[in-house]
């Protein structure tokens, strides 16, 4: 798989699930301008012919990017998830085809910790239940159950970009902050490490959750761990569906060991607005249910558009993949000025050999190597090379040929 060097007018991006408006933006202020903006996730065979003609895509969390479909999509060189997770892409077949996947870790932490601490002051002042009494006409004006969050204990699963910031803003309104990372951490503010997740829950009035999908996470919270939680305290999941037996946490709110909770993802989500969503925890008055939306604030979208669509475009330019979740890492300067001179990269299978292949085919033709750049995953390597050369053609012709070869380019 190879191709030569595009004029940017002819680099077709694809961008679907109504990414925000900035990413076009961001494309076509970097001179990209034949843009496929579409507002719904494409499935089946739709998929396919609209992927048939793409070199860079963007998706958010519907489109599902298996092996099959990747395999279809020959021009394609890139991918940008306009969102936090990468679940929904194949991302070791993307690799192996060279395909780097760029996300965006942390552009929606303000949002998610904002929505965790609305629901904290909501959960705990029984506003749920209240509300929906209000909708029935039922009128439950009493102090009973309804407590401040000052002075009460947080206790923070995950302590990251999200968890940090959320213990901040909460000590701000007087919250004691605990935490526990599998990792060490350096606490911010007076937050305290909890030595075990076992004691941080039974430490917290409010466990929230913030933790990344692994099969370590997995079920963290099952009936054992929501056992060990203190009765009447509350929990918020805002990280992943899959890190709560919802099963077991409908059954301890069923017989008021939990007071309550606040779920903004789960198990398995409808595909779209007009999917019925069905869970154990529809009708419990005490829960609040939003649609993974923690992160879905025109702020945090419009960062994410941003900063993804700028992985893009500098992938695109210059090659650079730093942040790229499933790809070696290289950080690129700018070509320089120089005349002659131009940019190609070489994706290849991480084997012993290949880049003495590769520095053949150049010293072969007396072609003086300016600048290069190497990095390797355990199954891929990525090498840029910046020679001193008027017609790169003939060169990406023979790398292409080196045995290991998965892509060519030339850039510049």
């Amino acid at each position: 798989m190879a191709s030569l060097s595009l004029s940017k007018e002819k680099i077709r991006i694809l961008l679907l699930e109504g990414v925000h408006p900035r990413a076009v933006e961001v494309f076509e202020q970097a001179g990209y301008t034949n843009l496929d903006v579409r507002s719904k996730s494409l499935g089946g065979s739709e998929l396919a012919e609209a992927l048939r003609s793409a070199h860079l895509l963007g998706i958010r969390s519907r489109t599902q990017l298996t092996a099959e479909v990747l395999a279809g999509a020959e021009r394609l060189i890139g991918v940008g998830c306009f969102c936090i997770g990468t679940n929904q892409v194949d991302l070791k077949h993307a690799e192996s085809r060279g395909i780097p996947v760029f996300n965006a870790p942390f552009s929606n932490t303000r949002s998610v910790a904002e929505l965790v601490l609305a629901e904290i002051i909501m959960l705990m002042r029984g506003v749920p239940q209240r509300s929906a009494a209000a909708h029935e006409g039922r009128w439950m004006k009493s102090a009973l159950g309804s407590n401040e969050i000052r002075g009460k204990t947080l206790g923070i699963v995950g302590y990251g970009h999200i968890g940090t910031q959320l213990g901040i803003m909460a000590e701000s309104m007087g919250m004691r902050v605990r935490y526990f990372d599998i990792t060490d951490k350096l606490p911010l503010g007076n937050a305290a490490s909890s030595g075990t997740l076992d004691a941080l829950l039974g430490d917290s009035d409010v466990v929230s959750l913030h933790v990344p999908e692994t099969p370590l996470t997995r079920d963290m919270i099952g009936a054992q761990e929501i056992a060990a939680m203190r009765p009447g305290s509350f929990l918020i999941n805002a990280s992943r569906g899959t890190v709560v037996d919802i099963d077991a946490l409908a059954e301890a709110l069923q017989r008021d060991h939990l007071a309550g909770a606040a779920i903004d993802v789960f198990p398995v989500e409808p595909k779209s607005n007009a999917d019925l969503f069905e869970s154990p925890l529809r009708g419990l008055s005490q829960v609040i249910l939003t649609p993974h939306v923690g992160g879905s604030t025109a702020e945090a979208q419009q960062n994410i558009a941003q900063e993804v669509a700028s992985k893009l475009v500098r992938y695109s330019d210059n090659g650079s993949t730093v942040s790229a979740v499933n790809f070696p890492e290289v950080s690129l300067p700018d070509l320089p000025a120089r005349v002659p001179h131009s940019r190609i990269l070489h994706i290849h299978r991480n084997e012993p050999g290949v880049l003495n292949h590769v520095n053949q085919v150049f010293s072969s033709e007396d072609v003086n190597l300016a600048a290069q750049y190497l990095q390797t995953h355990q199954d891929i390597g990525y090498v840029v090379m910046d020679i001193e050369t008027d017609d790169p053609k003939p060169l990406l012709a023979r790398l292409k040929e080196v045995p290991g070869t998965v892509r060519a380019r030339i850039l510049h």
